[in-house]
């Protein structure tokens, strides 16, 4: 685990008691109604699917994308995240587990045709996407879909870009109550970028755009 990973690991773990605050900004309201709509719709991207949760943090988008999933491995490698998702009302199909998001070790004999990871996606280093998305196609069956969820840079609304480092990968700078600052890798790519890192595996992509938020929804070949 490199030093970033290290510190943003850290971060998540001492934020999770007020990490649910991002949801609460005005603005951003209608664009969570319609994702949510989305994800959850009888018809939506993993009804009656087996479905892998990266990162789940909080677990706030659980309930949504699982809602009519026959099975659902919410994961996430912070203990203080996943006892706050524990408090959730989850849909019976509903498992919980601590897993490194960067390795996926431990899935050995599970089956999965779907996988979602909000808001991970920004926090991966460029460099290291097109290998991390190969390991997570090797979890998963073919026909499998998968869904990335996560934010579009509106000035008035996202935290300020602070740095741009020699890979292309961008910084802020967060505050957390307790006084500290720490630095969080958050990049926000066009659709043609996060397209062109899927791999040859990713068919039909489909690019979702709100005011705040951006999905990438596909299948594997």
């Amino acid at each position: 685990m490199t030093g970033i990973e290290r510190d943003m690991q850290s971060y998540y773990a001492q934020r999770a008691s007020t990490y649910e605050r991002v949801y609460a900004k005005p603005e951003r309201q209608a664009d969570l109604r319609a994702i949510e709509a989305w994800l959850g719709a009888a018809a939506g991207p993993f009804a009656g699917r087996r479905g892998l949760e990266i990162a789940c943090g909080t677990g706030w988008w659980t309930p949504h994308a699982a809602r009519h999933a026959l099975d659902w491995l919410a994961s996430d490698v912070n203990p203080e995240t996943l006892a706050l998702a524990r408090t959730k009302a989850l849909p019976p199909c509903v498992r919980l587990t601590q897993i490194d998001a960067y390795t996926l070790a431990g899935l050995e004999g599970e089956c999965f045709d779907a996988a979602f990871a909000g808001f991970w996606w920004s926090h991966v280093p460029l460099a290291r996407l097109p290998e991390w998305l190969e390991r997570l196609h090797a979890r998963l069956a073919r026909g499998a879909r998968v869904v990335f969820l996560d934010n579009v840079f509106v000035p008035a609304s996202s935290t300020p870009i602070a740095r741009r480092d020699a890979d292309g990968n961008t910084y802020q700078q967060r505050p957390l109550d307790d006084g500290t600052t720490h630095e969080v890798l958050k990049n926000f790519p066009t659709r043609d970028e996060a397209v062109a890192l899927l791999g040859a595996q990713a068919r039909r992509p489909r690019w979702h755009r709100w005011t705040y938020y951006w999905a990438l929804e596909y299948e594997l070949d």
